[in-house]
């Protein structure tokens, strides 16, 4: 989360009949200062706040989610169980915990009860975790002993047709969370060195505006490309949608930005072949060709690490749609190229000598292909997904066509046309006016595509859609395939940093909503079209929001990450390591030579900026001598035990809770 102020206002998210119930200002400050003189004051009463009371205080606090929980969780009754479980001091309602109010609630109550843990049940803590560890931590107590449960997902929308039972299996989340709490040990964040300085992959648009961004807000920044200039995929492009402004103007203009800025050093002609360590402290290997031509191999230390590889254009198959067998079959990058080099005065197409009076373009070349229909890559996989970008380029480049070769026949066969962007349908209505034939096809049956005769090389036969199934035959001097976008060739890089990548083989984001430009290794950002298609506005907002990301991560001189790491117990340990063979995450877990009792011996270490909180380290220790921390196996048991126990009953509980 953000400051004390921003959490404070942070009120019922994607609600929009919510409103959040802000204090006035005289009372804000009022409430600020009891706030404080009570922290202190509970300071000198509780010498270590969360820490190992006598007997643990617990307070619940229940959330109604405007309805989401309470349509069908009990959330009243759950309130009057929890205080009958063993350790919990006061259980509270309230419709939005995540609120203003709600949030004073729990720090006021940590304040005046004397809590040492917090359960708070309510949404994903996907959501709000941060929220109620900030709350927790205002009140004066470790924020790591607070504990969420997940009544929502887990309880409410999962039974909706059972409310009994949605309650009954509330209070036992509850009564487990409790269990958990009652054996945990105060937490603090790991702090590591962090490293001011960034590494980003990948010189094209998305690159240079991550590092220029990065760079004005006072952070160095080393810069690679593989190719010799930056500019990536828009080098040679020609005019770009929607503004229609010249790509190489655009790329001139960011190049000229990173080139002259003194925060940014470039290396063209270069790759990193190696990374190793943690955010804040990559070290990574760059090698390549100085500018007078001779290798170079440089060692350097970041602390943040840009993805910008980008992607590439699919490439048909020989023979796929007669591409690579007949001459006049073009991707449509071979198009823009080619007519970025004819003259501007010419009044018509020529290709290999040849004029062109008729032009097809088929939209889907290697995007949403189907099983059965259309032939695997190399790896066996199908390009499933949209690429969403080829629509538009294709009509961009149709509409092209006819204004400045008007005597030009131009038709288009498409499943259906995905102009999504702002200004971007206004493509399918000009060309539209401007004489574009278009034939629509099932993705089941698409066009084939066969040698025609002297007057036109290509036959290209369709069922077309628009013509109630009727097939046509279109004779055409060239075919233009939209080709999609697919993953960049970066294997090296995804194994040495351990990165996920989804069905489509783009690197993959933690979460498209919450987290959309963090992959699950700390440290490391996505942006542009490493992460999936993208055109070139969503990928400078991406790139833009990587780039925040990691300057959020310089902020501090130390990196402050989660504790949820493993933990060895030397005294348990007995130097098997059955733990670090099992470790899927190198340099994580090592066998490093300490003094015991007089002898030198091996045990297993733990570095926390590399360790994960995965837990399979763990699974494989046969003398339980390694935890998480926040995890640990006696939490567990206290968990199973929490769910099982038996609470006294209540003469006011009605028949709908069933307690043992």
């Amino acid at each position: 989360m953000g400051s004390d102020e921003q959490i404070r206002k942070q009120g019922k998210a994607g609600d929009p009949e919510f409103e959040c119930a802000e204090l006035p200002p005289h009372e804000e400050a009022q409430f600020e200062r009891q706030l404080e003189a009570q922290r202190k004051s509970h300071a000198e009463t509780v010498p270590q706040h969360g820490g190992q009371a006598a007997e643990p205080r617990v307070g619940v606090y229940i959330c109604r989610c405007g309805g989401n929980i309470s349509d069908v969780v009990d959330v009243e009754k759950v309130a009057e169980v929890s205080r009958l479980i063993p350790g919990v001091v006061t259980a509270k309602v309230h419709t939005f915990m995540c609120s203003d109010p709600g949030q004073h609630t729990i720090s006021d109550d940590i304040l005046k009860e004397n809590l040492d843990r917090v359960v708070v049940a309510s949404c994903s803590p996907f959501l709000h975790e941060e929220t109620f560890r900030g709350a927790v931590a205002r009140g004066g107590m470790n924020p790591y002993m607070y504990e969420h449960v997940n009544i929502r997902e887990q309880a409410s929308w999962a039974h909706r047709h059972d409310p009994g039972g949605a309650t009954n299996k509330s209070i036992r989340m509850i009564a487990a969370a409790v269990g958990k709490l009652k054996d945990a040990r105060p937490l603090d964040q790991i702090k590591l060195p962090n490293h001011r300085r960034a590494l980003v992959i990948g010189g094209g648009i998305a690159g240079m505006k991550a590092a220029t961004d990065l760079a004005c807000r006072g952070i160095k920044v080393l810069l690679v490309e593989i190719s010799n200039r930056l500019g990536g995929r828009l080098n040679g492009r020609g005019p770009v949608y929607p503004s229609e402004q010249d790509a190489g103007e655009l790329v001139a203009d960011f190049a000229r930005r990173v080139e002259a800025h003194p925060e940014i050093e470039v290396r063209l002609s270069s790759q990193v072949t190696t990374v190793s360590g943690f955010i804040g402290n990559f070290r990574i290997v760059v090698e390549g060709l100085s500018a007078d031509g001779s290798p170079l191999k440089e060692d350097a230390t970041v602390g943040a690490i840009v993805m910008a590889t980008g992607f590439r254009p699919y490439a048909p198959q020989t023979g796929e749609f007669l591409y690579g067998a007949e001459p006049c079959v073009l991707t449509m990058p071979e198009f823009i190229r080619h007519l970025q080099n004819i003259d501007v005065r010419a009044r018509q197409l020529f290709y290999n000598g040849h004029p062109i009076h008729s032009i097809a373009f088929l939209h889907c070349v290697g995007s949403r292909q189907l099983d059965g229909i259309h032939q695997p890559q190399p790896d066996g996989s199908l390009n499933t997904y949209c690429s969403r970008t080829c629509c538009t380029t294709i009509l961009q480049q149709a509409l092209a066509v006819r204004k400045r070769f008007p005597e030009t026949e131009v038709f288009d066969f498409n499943q259906d046309i995905r102009t999504y962007g702002r200004g971007e349908e206004d493509y399918y209505t000009n060309a539209s006016k401007a004489g574009v034939v278009f034939f629509r096809y099932n993705g089941e049956e698409p066009p084939t595509v066969k040698r025609g005769c002297k007057s036109a090389p290509l036959t290209v036969t369709v069922k077309d859609a628009l013509t109630w199934g009727e097939e046509l035959q279109v004779g055409v001097d060239m075919l233009v395939l939209g080709v999609g976008m697919i993953a960049g060739d970066i294997p090296g890089l995804i194994d040495s940093m351990k990165l996920a990548t989804g069905e489509d083989r783009f690197l993959q984001e933690v979460h498209p909503k919450l987290r959309p430009v963090e992959v699950s290794v700390p440290g490391i950002l996505l942006a542009g079209t490493a992460q999936g298609p993208m055109n070139i506005q969503e990928t400078l907002c991406a790139a833009g929001a990587a780039a925040v990301k990691a300057a959020a991560l310089f902020a501090k001189e130390a990196v402050e990450l989660n504790p949820y790491v493993a933990e060895v117990d030397t005294a348990l340990c007995c130097g098997e390591a059955q733990c670090v063979t099992q470790c899927d995450y190198e340099g994580a877990l090592r066998m490093v030579q300490v003094e015991i009792d007089g002898h030198t011996v091996e045990r297993a270490q733990v570095n926390p900026g590399l360790c994960v909180g995965c837990g399979a380290c763990v699974a494989v220790c046969p003398h339980r001598a390694i935890n998480l921390n926040g995890w640990r196996l006696d939490q567990f048991d206290a968990m199973v035990d929490g769910i099982v126990a038996d609470i006294p009953r209540h003469e006011c509980l009605s028949d709908l809770v069933a307690i043992q």
